[in-house]
C-alpha cells in the first residue's frame, strides 16, 4: 500500500463539472485515487467524463457527500488550500512542505481540501482544517484554476511518494518490505479522526454553555478561537480522550447543581 493511497482529495461545491473531470485525470497521473465531492453543482456529467479521459475509474469511484464534515469524518490531518498566505493562526505550508509533513507522519489519514472556484473556502470550512496549504504565485495575478492547483499539489505528493515508470522494476522483496511498513504505520495513527474532533468541539461548546462561559446568543467567535487553539496544539488520540474525560467531570458537577 502506497502513502498516496491514504491521501484524499476533497472538492467543495465545485461549479464546473469539467474541472472535476480534469482533476480526476490529474490525480490518476500522479498516483492518487481517492476523490470526494462535497455538494457539487452538477455530477455526474458528460463534460466531467470527457475531461477525465483515461481516469474514468477515479471519476466513477468518487464519493459524493453533502457537507465537508462528512468528507473529513475519518481523516486525522486536514490541509486547506489557498492561493496565498492568510490571516490564519494555524500552520501555513507550501505543497512541498505539506508533502514533507506527510512523509514524517505516514500513518495518518490525510485530506487536502480545495474550495469553490470563485470564492475558495469559507472561514467555517477553514476551521475544520489543521493546516493551510498555499501555492505562491505572481503577486500581480496569483489566481490558479482549481484543476491546476490540484495538479501542482498532486505532483509534489508524487515526487515524495510516487514511483516513476523507470523505477517500477524494484525487487519483490523491497515491495513486500514496503507493504509491511505501510501496514504497520496504518495501525499506529497518533492523531484522532476528524469526527472525533467534531464530537469534542460539540461537547466543549455544550459544557461551556452550561457553565455560563459561553454567552448562548454569541458563542461563535469564542468557539472559533478555541478550535484554532486546539488545532495548533494537535492533541493526540489519548490526549483527546483525557480532555473529553475532563469535560465529563465538569458535566457531572453542573448537573448536580
Amino acid at each position: 500500500m502506497s502513502v498516496l493511497d491514504s491521501i484524499r482529495i476533497v472538492l467543495v461545491q465545485t461549479y464546473h463539472p469539467g474541472n472535476i473531470g480534469a482533476i480526476a485525470r490529474a490525480m490518476k497521473t500522479m498516483g492518487l485515487k481517492e476523490l470526494y465531492l462535497v455538494d457539487p453543482r452538477e455530477y455526474p456529467a458528460e463534460e466531467a467524463s470527457n475531461r477525465a479521459a483515461g481516469a474514468l475509474n477515479v471519476l466513477d469511484s468518487a464519493t459524493v457527500v453533502q457537507t465537508l464534515p462528512d468528507a473529513l469524518a475519518d481523516c486525522t490531518q486536514v490541509f486547506a488550500t489557498s492561493a496565498r498566505k492568510r490571516n490564519y493562526t494555524r500552520p501555513q505550508v507550501t505543497a512541498e512542505e505539506a508533502s514533507n509533513w506527510i512523509s514524517e507522519n505516514p500513518n495518518e489519514k490525510i485530506a487536502i481540501v480545495f474550495g469553490r472556484e470563485r470564492m475558495g473556502l469559507s472561514n467555517e470550512q477553514l476551521g475544520l482544517c489543521q493546516q493551510l496549504l498555499y501555492i505562491p504565485g505572481n503577486p500581480e495575478y496569483d489566481v490558479l484554476n482549481i484543476g491546476s492547483a490540484v495538479q501542482i499539489v498532486s505532483y509534489e505528493l508524487f515526487k515524495q511518494f510516487g514511483q516513476h515508470r523507470d523505477e517500477v522494476e524494484d525487487t519483490a522483496l523491497a515491495a513486500n518490505s514496503s507493504t509491511e511498513r505501510e501496514e504497520e504505520y496504518a495501525s499506529q495513527s497518533d492523531f484522532p479522526e476528524q469526527q472525533d474532533m467534531e464530537r469534542f468541539y460539540q461537547h466543549l461548546e455544550s459544557t461551556l454553555s452550561d457553565t455560563g462561559f459561553l454567552v448562548k446568543n454569541h458563542p461563535g467567535e469564542a468557539m472559533q478561537r478555541l478550535q484554532q487553539m486546539f488545532a495548533r496544539a494537535q492533541p493526540n488520540a489519548k490526549e483527546l480522550r483525557m480532555l473529553r474525560g475532563i469535560l465529563g467531570s465538569v458535566d457531572k458537577l453542573t448537573g448536580d447543581k
